[in-house]
């Protein structure tokens, strides 16, 4: 139905930037929010940024004025640009899309891993 491939992942420096992206595919029709969430070993998934389709946005506190998601409806794809990286940011990030038809329907890609050195 909905597939999403994240990509844009890697090791990068404290200070540094990535900008990940996630890409769905398949019936992307009535896709209402996309976001973003992180995980790391031993914690739970949390909410990083999510996005709505008015371009309304929420951030997580530790994220804020430092992270931007964005999203082309054209291309399908929800972007997480992340300036100021930090070690507590390393995670395997996820990308999250809900649709909504005669029920609602959420979705997630397979993570792209995001490590933030000293």
């Amino acid at each position: 139905q909905v597939q999403l491939v994240e990509s844009g992942g890697g090791l990068v420096q404290g200070g540094g930037s990535l900008r990940l992206s996630c890409v769905a595919s398949g019936i992307t029709a009535r896709i209402n929010t996309m976001g973003w969430y992180r995980q790391a070993p031993g914690k739970q998934r949390e909410l990083v940024a999510s996005i709505s389709s008015d371009g309304s946005t929420n951030y997580a506190d530790s994220v804020k004025d430092r992270f931007t998601i964005s999203r082309d409806n054209v291309k399908n794809t929800v972007y997480l640009q992340m300036n100021s990286l930090k070690p507590e940011d390393t995670a395997v990030y996820y990308c999250n899309a809900r649709r909504a038809t005669i029920s609602t329907y959420t979705y997630w890609g397979q993570g792209t891993q995001v490590t933030v050195s000293s």
